[in-house]
């Protein structure tokens, strides 16, 4: 389980490593991503018992979510 103490605090600027999403999102999602991968945490979400997600917002507004270690620093 992902501790919380290595988690980015909400509202930290961190950065979507495209590496390591592209092969499990849609498209339209990868190319907003490629375009700024800098997004702005804005919550955690349980995602199957054993880890937590991040929740980001994107610079379009759009909120998704993605695993603590497709996320960097930004």
């Amino acid at each position: 389980m992902a501790e919380t103490k290595l988690l980015p605090k909400i509202g930290s600027k961190v950065k979507i490593n495209i590496n390591k999403v592209k092969d499990r999102l849609p498209a339209k999602l990868i190319d907003q991503i490629s375009l700024n991968p800098r997004v702005v945490t804005t919550g955690y979400k349980m995602t199957d018992g054993r880890s937590i997600g991040i929740t980001v917002k994107l610079q379009n507004g759009e909120e998704n979510w993605f695993f603590p270690e497709e996320i960097e620093k930004g």
